[in-house]
């Protein structure tokens, strides 16, 4: 499968619908102990992750402004702020709703468009699914889109750092880099492009190591 050039908005509308309805049937069925298990969000549990993701649902953008202003502008810090105080604040179900009450929300990041959300949806997403071991995999053609909108900024944001290596995927026309080639499932290239690494065995070369969380 080769990665689609130019998706139409009801393509990655439907896959955004698609990540949120995954997201929010997962919600359903987490034992209260699970809201605080890690994911791969460094500092974060489930319940401040999607408190992060409903972040776009509940905040205007005025608020959001105001937000980075407190934070002396570095937006990073807003949200982990505006997380860690409305995972304090809401409760499981009430996030849980949030999650399945705002699959059409229209939203999308400033410069990223419609499929800025998808990334951010299924980045999230992923943070969680790993972080709970659940073995939950993405259907290929959702990261397919994911992957075909990753700009080479994105990776220098996470600090990642493909000099001499080339990511080449098993399981999709796709590849990032030149050199020495590490590959693996796209799903867990997307998650090494993104900074939080693949776990320990799902990708094979000689500079794999590097990627391995």
């Amino acid at each position: 499968m080769s990665v689609p050039a130019n998706p139409t908005d009801e393509q990655v509308g439907e896959a955004i619908r698609a990540e949120r309805r995954a997201l929010a049937d997962l919600l359903t069925g987490l034992a209260p102990d699970e809201w605080d298990s890690p994911t791969l969000c460094a500092g974060w549990r489930v319940r401040e992750v999607v408190a992060h993701i409903t972040m776009a649902y509940r905040y205007s953008l005025p608020r959001v402004l105001a937000g980075v202003v407190r934070a002396r502008g570095n937006f990073n810090r807003m949200a982990d702020r505006a997380a860690r105080r409305d995972a304090a604040a809401l409760t499981p179900e009430q996030l849980r709703t949030c999650v399945a009450e705002h699959i059409e929300h229209p939203w999308k990041p400033p410069g990223g468009g419609r499929l800025g959300a998808l990334s951010h949806d299924t980045i999230h997403g992923l943070d969680i699914t790993e972080g709970l071991g659940t073995g939950r995999s993405v259907p290929v053609e959702r990261i397919a889109m994911v992957l075909g909108g990753t700009r080479p900024d994105q990776l220098r944001y996470f600090g990642v750092d493909l000099d001499g290596v080339r990511l080449a995927a098993t399981d999709l026309d796709w590849g990032l880099g030149t050199g020495s080639e590490v590959t693996g499932r796209a799903q867990d290239l997307l998650l090494v492009i993104c900074g939080r690494g693949a776990a320990p065995g799902r990708l094979d070369g000689r500079e794999a190591g590097r990627f391995t969380r």
